[in-house]
């Protein structure tokens, strides 16, 4: 009897500990514009371990070795008909994006603060009702007018992208715009 429970004591142990948790999340904000939440959390649930590592600053090669499970994935038809190309883009921008916040935090705080002010009246149109999509459009034209005023929107994209004369702007910037209204986004379906 004693021999019995420590097999099943043992056994479920290591069930346990071979079971991951599932503890960190792709950030929304970084994810592509054509990604649906459910191709978004599937990629979750392939990589969350990866996802765990680099949140732990313990992965080596994280990019690599996701997209090779992500493709495993969708080889054996496990993604609900989302393809490579998606997934992948979602695994390549969650780990750079979380990599980037982790090296660069004190950028992503002051950001923060700085586009609660710039972008204040278009986060309230998100929080009312507003569409996410127009609304990430008008905070990156307000975002490159704050770097260079002269930046007329018409103007560039109405020319082919090569040929552009767009600001330089850090991605964190976006990145940062893109959470604030995600967040208000969420507040508003949550009223």
């Amino acid at each position: 009897m004693k021999k019995f429970i420590t097999f099943v004591l043992a056994a479920t142990l290591t069930l346990t500990a071979a079971t991951p948790a599932l503890a960190v999340s792709i950030p929304r904000e970084s994810a592509p514009a054509n990604a649906t939440e459910e191709a978004i959390q599937i990629t979750e649930n392939i990589i969350g371990g990866i996802l765990d590592e680099v949140e732990n600053g313990t992965a080596e090669y994280s990019i690599g070795r996701a997209n090779a499970l992500v493709r495993k994935a969708v080889i054996a038809g496990e993604t609900n008909g989302y393809g490579y190309g998606v997934m992948s883009a979602i695994v390549r921008n969650a780990i750079r994006t979380m990599r980037d916040m982790q090296l660069r935090p004190e950028l992503y705080q002051s950001e923060t603060e700085r586009l609660k002010v710039l972008l204040a009246d278009i986060i309230t149109e998100v929080e009312n009702g507003a569409d996410y999509t127009e609304a990430r459009d008008k905070a990156y034209i307000r975002i490159y007018q704050s770097v260079d005023p002269t930046f007329n929107p018409d103007e560039q994209f109405s020319i082919d992208t090569c040929y552009r004369d767009m600001p330089a702007v850090d991605m964190a910037t976006f990145t940062v715009a893109r959470k604030l209204l995600i967040e208000a986004q969420n507040a508003y379906l949550q009223q």
